[in-house]
Order: C-alpha cells, then sequence, then structure tokens
C-alpha cells in the first residue's frame, strides 16, 4: 500500500493537472487590459493567443459591442481594430468552428474611449 503526505499529494496534484488542461482551449487577450482608457478614433492593436482545445474549435473572430470585426486565423498574433467613438466598448475573441459558430469558449474585456 502506497501512502501519501499532504506534500506528495500535492507534488501529485501538480504535475497531473497541468497534462490535463493542456488540451482544453482557451482565450486569452494580454493587450489592451480591461478597463484601459484608449484615444478616441485611434487604432487598438488587440494582442491575443488562443488554443481551440477539442470541442471543433477551428479558428477566432473579434467583435466589438457584440458585431463580429475581423476573421483570426492566427493563434498568437495581434490584431489592429479601427478607431472607437467615445464610450464604453466590449471587444470580445471567441472560438468558432469551420461553420463559424461560436463553440463557447471565448474572452471579453471592456475598454473606454
Amino acid at each position: 500500500m502506497i501512502k501519501f503526505n499532504a506534500f506528495g499529494l500535492l507534488l501529485a496534484a501538480s504535475i497531473y493537472v497541468p497534462v490535463a488542461l493542456a488540451a482544453d482551449e482557451f482565450v486569452e487577450i494580454s493587450s489592451p487590459a480591461a478597463g484601459t482608457k484608449l484615444k478616441a478614433g485611434s487604432p487598438i492593436p488587440v494582442t491575443y493567443n488562443v488554443r481551440p482545445g477539442s470541442k471543433g474549435g477551428d479558428h477566432t473572430h473579434i467583435y466589438v459591442n457584440g458585431d463580429q470585426k475581423g476573421v483570426l486565423m492566427k493563434l498568437k498574433d495581434t490584431h489592429t481594430l479601427d478607431g472607437l467613438a467615445a464610450g464604453k466598448h466590449d471587444i470580445c475573441i471567441k472560438i468558432v468552428n469551420k461553420g463559424h459558430a461560436p463553440i463557447g469558449t471565448e474572452k471579453c474585456i471592456s475598454v473606454s474611449v
């Protein structure tokens, strides 16, 4: 019979969890940061990192306030949005399948202009 102390269990869990999560999909927006105040009318570079995972994700779409603004074919890149009018705006990146339907994995940030 194998006995584990608390350290052994923590070590076993830390080794197992990253392997289990490695296959899962994710979307990360590294810039601009949520809550950033941007200059009206200036182009907005959006830096992102995506892992489509195993739920049928093929590529990503970028949205501003719910309106699609582009198709992103690279998994890690910077996409430049046209300048926005003054006010609060939601920028979202969603993983979609080959039929362009969202699979449920997305990341949204809010910015002010």
